[in-house]
């Protein structure tokens, strides 16, 4: 009857661990989807180039009419890029709480017409408002900096980083430096994930309870994930600065390149579809 229960116990434990898993495997961040779109074919550069601009529109957007022109331009370059737009949208699940909670801040705490009130908790109409606006600044974010990722591998991203950086050399900007850290810390993002996936695992297959108990309790069950992955990621660490100095690597002076990245025709009609939906985006500020 012991043996039973122990076995209970450990299968519920496994069980448990399979939603921190799916979570884990939610993070699209640093994952490159191969295809063979014009989204993929586009030059690097021009990818970063128009992620930026994005970025900056999107917080210099003052209503929703904006949003959805933004929302539109951001859904038909999924749509061309053929990535799964479940697996562009599932990247959103393991900051859900965060969005959640930048909702919630601006639904209670801003002040104006109030729609409803109990206590010291009160809803404006403002407040309202201003949480959408921000949920859907995030969400378009999110998703709208994940498809470079998704549509770039690692190699490219980095010569892109660096040849948009290298006119900086001349005032003492690492350039070369700076896009390889950038590259290999968004590389190694899933292979972090998957590593905390195993340690997850096992630690749960040894009884670790990591969803029971205060807040307390549940800090000191992650202390059996945290220590060996920090352990991990020091040893890969060392391991690929070993590597690259048995490969007599010396960084970006006299470095070629087996592809080199160049302008295309792409590019063009890429900048035309960005400066439509920007200028029709930033045409609705004055709505």
């Amino acid at each position: 009857m012991t043996e039973n229960t122990s076995l209970r116990r450990l299968v519920d434990a496994v069980r448990k661990g399979k939603g921190s898993d799916i979570l884990l495997r939610d993070i699209t961040l640093g994952q490159f989807f191969p295809g063979n779109s014009i989204v993929h074919r586009i030059d690097p550069r021009t990818k970063v180039l128009i992620m930026l601009a994005l970025i900056a529109g999107i917080f210099c957007i003052k209503n929703f009419y904006g949003y959805l022109i933004f929302g539109l331009f951001i859904f038909s370059v999924i749509f061309i890029s053929r990535v799964p737009f479940k697996f562009v949208i599932k990247g959103l699940r393991p900051i859900i709480l965060f969005i959640a909670f930048t909702a919630i801040f601006n639904l209670f705490l801003t002040d104006g017409r109030v729609l409803w009130s109990y206590g010291f908790l009160k809803i404006t109409y403002e407040g309202v408002y201003l949480a959408l606006f921000m949920v859907l600044r995030l969400v378009l974010l999110i998703i709208g900096t994940s498809i470079l990722t998704l549509t770039t591998s690692p190699i490219a991203l980095t010569d892109a980083i660096e040849r948009l950086l290298s006119p900086f050399k001349k005032i003492g900007v690492p350039a070369h430096e700076l896009a390889m850290m950038m590259t290999i810390a968004l590389r190694f993002i899933p292979t972090l994930i998957d590593e905390t996936d195993k340690i997850i695992k096992a630690q749960s297959a040894r009884g670790v309870d990591f969803e029971s108990g205060n807040i307390v309790r549940r800090a000191k069950a992650m202390i059996p994930i945290l220590i060996p992955l920090f352990i991990g990621a020091f040893r890969r660490a060392d391991e690929l600065a070993t590597a690259m100095e048995c490969r007599c690597y010396r960084g970006g002076d006299n470095r070629t390149r087996l592809k080199q990245i160049k302008m295309t025709k792409n590019d063009f009609f890429a900048w035309i579809f960005v400066a439509v939906f920007f200028t029709i985006g930033f045409l609705s500020n004055l709505l």
